[in-house]
């Protein structure tokens, strides 16, 4: 089989392979539409990049992580994901190095350590930063993979959970069992897995005919990611739907302080299933994601991507499953 060159996916766009080249390296000087073009082309011709090709033969990459440093801490949601990363890359016989993104550091649009000093082959950016801040980073010539996010503007291979679907079996769990007033606790403006549960969320209840009270979809953290008291309305819900397990357990345990009885008053569900048994009690109903596939995929798209593969930068959906435990109950059960 004939090797593919710039020269001849040039020729089947109709431009130069200096064009080819800077479409490739993610350079200036080629529109938005052309690129895309180009990245297609290439891609079913079966192209892969000589400059970076010799890769496959490596033993093993170095693979930076990149975390938001207000996300990351011990026990928390990224910090398993980030163990999980780990393994899997070194389970495929590769290097991962970790850097926090400080605060300061997003504001100011500075590239990390690992791309600025040139110590990986490729980024993993784990957990959602600044608009501004995700562009950068996809701006730049290091192959990189979103991970628990996507942008629609970024030039980046995404990983995400299959959150629409999934809140959307939890509320629609609650509605067959008697709940028509439902509410939910998150900030939709926060990150995108957020928004799209939010969604599903939504769906449920439009499909179902039922209104959602403004005042009972309340925001959960601050602008710096803390959690903050959940000014939760006056009159409240037969039911709340938490966009991640550790918001539910701050919601319950408010509810408690409150004299709020889960489920007996107000029954609540979670999302991620990723808390050790006994974390929340009583026993929260969830939805759990297939974590290892999540984490799996992100590896194989950023070593294919340090390898040469060249395609079209599209987002993964990876499902769940549901987790019914003892944090809700039907209207009418037990009393």
């Amino acid at each position: 089989m004939k090797k593919v060159t710039m020269r001849d996916i040039g020729k089947a766009v109709g431009v130069s392979a200096v064009t080819v080249s800077k479409a490739m390296a993610g350079e200036s000087g080629v529109s938005e539409a052309m690129r895309q073009k180009i990245l297609q082309t290439a891609a079913e011709m079966g192209y892969v990049n000589p400059n970076v090709a010799k890769q496959r033969e490596k033993r093993g990459l170095d693979i930076g992580v990149l975390i938001p440093e207000r996300f990351f801490g011990e026990g928390t949601y990224y910090a398993m994901l980030y163990k999980l990363l780990v393994q899997s890359l070194a389970d495929a016989g590769h290097f991962c190095l970790l850097e926090l993104l400080e605060a300061g550091e997003e504001a100011a649009l500075v590239q990390p350590n690992l791309i600025r000093n040139r110590r990986v082959d490729g980024l993993i950016l784990l957990g959602q930063p600044s608009k501004a801040y995700l562009q950068l980073i996809a701006g730049q010539t290091t192959p990189v993979v979103f991970l628990d996010f996507y942008d629609d503007q970024a030039r980046a291979d995404a990983v995400v959970g299959d959150n629409t679907y999934g809140c959307y079996r939890l509320t629609s769990h609650l509605i067959k069992n008697g709940h028509k007033d439902i509410g939910f606790i998150g900030d939709t403006a926060a990150t995108s897995s957020i928004m799209d549960r939010y969604l599903g969320f939504m769906r449920a209840m439009i499909t179902h005919d039922l209104p959602i009270r403004p005042e009972c979809v309340v925001k959960e953290r601050d602008d710096k990611g803390n959690y903050i008291h959940l000014e939760l309305p006056e009159k409240l819900p037969t039911a709340f739907v938490c966009n991640c397990d550790n918001v539910a357990r701050h919601l319950i345990e408010q509810l408690r302080q409150e004299g709020v009885r889960v489920p007996e008053d107000v029954s609540v569900v979670g999302f991620d299933d990723y808390l050790p048994g006994g974390a929340i009690q009583p026993a929260l109903s969830t939805f759990r994601l297939d974590y290892q596939t999540i984490i799996d995929t992100a590896v194989k798209l950023i070593v294919d991507r340090c390898n040469g593969v060249v395609r079209l930068c599209g987002r993964v959906v990876v499902g769940g499953y549901p987790v019914y435990r003892d944090s809700d109950r039907a209207l009418g059960e037990n009393e």
